[in-house]
């Protein structure tokens, strides 16, 4: 099967973490849409899995090898490939092969339903022109990870298909350290610990994830989180990444009983005495490591702290 144009495609590289999950389950969280929308596309044969040896279907268990390319569903649009959008962007480090960048809340990552442009793809076109790895698409050129829209911090950006490929390489072997701060609702008991909990579409409601008590429904989720702050309402805490699952720290954090503050989709509209709530959820990813894809050598990142996050950290724990 050919499929005519605009493909988005998941490498045999950016498959292997996800080797025996669902091939409806990894799409999902994969394209950002339902499973609803996603088998949706499965019978209308806009999905191929490469080799051609197994059967498309919603219940395929992902194997070794495996690459999976995505026809452009109906609303998206096919006739024109995004353009550069004069959007500023926070360089940190910047060298032939990949940029390291300190992404603003409020930016989505790549062109999707409802963002077709404004994007940091279009920011990133932009600035370095076709100067960017093409593995993950025309959609997500030079992304090889993502934050979600609200949340800010560092982020990795390959300019080469051969940096693309090493570094999403070091993702999926978990050897990239990832520091995270967030701030969050109420008062902890411990000051340090972890969560464990599986984590898996949600399921009654499709757009969340959840920590499942089905050990064999979720996907293997690790987070180590530390008290920095502690005050009467919240508390500021520094999270360290084990896995790098959806919605990880959020999922984590609430399934804990101290939602990120501000996160609307896995807490509630928590409210100061004096009014303050936050319009998004505050968590920023603060610190990265990683090997460097070509010459080996440790790269250290750390982003700055944005302004509504210092303000309201200064109302939550007087800091």
């Amino acid at each position: 099967m050919t499929f005519p144009s605009a493909l988005t495609s998941f490498s045999e590289d950016q498959v292997r973490p996800f080797i025996g999950q669902r091939l409806d389950v990894f799409l999902a969280a994969a394209l950002e849409r339902s499973r609803t929308h996603v088998q949706t596309l499965l019978k209308q044969g806009l999905v191929q899995l490469i080799p051609a040896t197994a059967k498309v279907s919603a219940s395929h268990r992902l194997r070794k090898g495996d690459s999976v390319s995505v026809q452009a569903s109906p609303e998206l649009p096919t006739d024109s490939e995004p353009t550069g959008e004069a959007i500023p962007l926070d360089i940190i480090y910047e060298d032939e092969v990949l940029l390291a960048l300190n992404k603003q809340p409020g930016l989505v990552v790549h062109p999707a339903a409802g963002h077709w442009s404004g994007t940091l793809v279009n920011a990133l076109i932009h600035h370095r022109g076709a100067q960017l790895a093409q593995r993950g698409g025309r959609e997500r050129l030079g992304i090889v990870h993502r934050l979600d829209k609200d949340t800010s911090g560092v982020m990795l950006i390959a300019k080469t298909d051969e940096a693309h490929e090493r570094l999403a390489k070091s993702f999926a072997d978990r050897q990239v350290k990832k520091l995270y701060r967030a701030l969050c609702w109420g008062v902890f008991r411990r000051l340090s610990g972890e969560c464990r909990g599986p984590i898996g579409r949600h399921p009654q409601q499709r757009k969340k994830m959840a920590v499942l008590k089905n050990v064999g429904r979720g996907r293997t989720a690790w987070t180590d989180y530390r008290v920095l702050q502690q005050g009467k309402s919240g508390a500021e805490v520094e999270c360290a990444l084990h896995t790098g699952r959806t919605h990880q720290i959020r999922v984590h954090l609430s399934h804990l009983g101290h939602p990120i503050w501000g996160d609307s989709l896995y807490g509630q509209k928590h409210m100061l005495s004096d009014g303050t709530c936050p319009t998004r959820q505050m968590l920023h990813a603060a610190h990265l490591e990683i090997a460097h894809p070509v010459t080996g050598k440790l790269l250290v990142f750390d982003a700055p702290l944005p302004e509504d996050y210092l303000a309201c950290r200064k109302r939550l724990v007087g800091v």
